[in-house]
């Protein structure tokens, strides 16, 4: 199950403006802003995300929702093997909330795709 998508805007003013417009009849609205031109939205969590295009090329963050810890490390270690490029190890993210614990790879094409697991804080 997809968790949350993370687009890489080059205007990300206008790309927010739009999306604030676009998402509304779906009960979407900025949640959180935490840095600038970052903008988190959804309807009880932030499970899409607008933020300026990154100088690495990436234009695409997914993340795919785990069961377990131990699903986010055998994720990262899968992926690794398959030819991706570490993006952040397996662990607890605590600047997203306490329990928080996932993990990052870049796919061949440079998108940073994602295992999380909302359950997990201390691995």
């Amino acid at each position: 199950m997809i968790d949350h998508l993370k687009l890489f805007v080059g205007d990300a003013e206008r790309s927010r403006a739009f999306y604030e417009r676009a998402l509304a009849p779906l009960g979407y609205r900025v949640l959180l802003e935490p840095a600038p031109g970052v903008v988190g939205m959804g309807v009880d969590r932030p499970d899409f995300w607008v933020a300026p295009q990154p100088e690495t090329g990436t234009v695409a963050h997914v993340a795919f929702r785990a069961e377990s810890t131990a699903q986010v490390d055998a994720f990262h270690a899968a992926a690794v093997a398959a030819g991706g490029r570490d993006n952040g190890g397996p662990g607890p993210r605590r600047q997203y909330h306490p329990a928080y614990y996932g993990a990052f790879v870049l796919d061949p094409d440079g998108n940073n795709v994602e295992a999380v697991c909302h359950a997990g804080g201390d691995g």
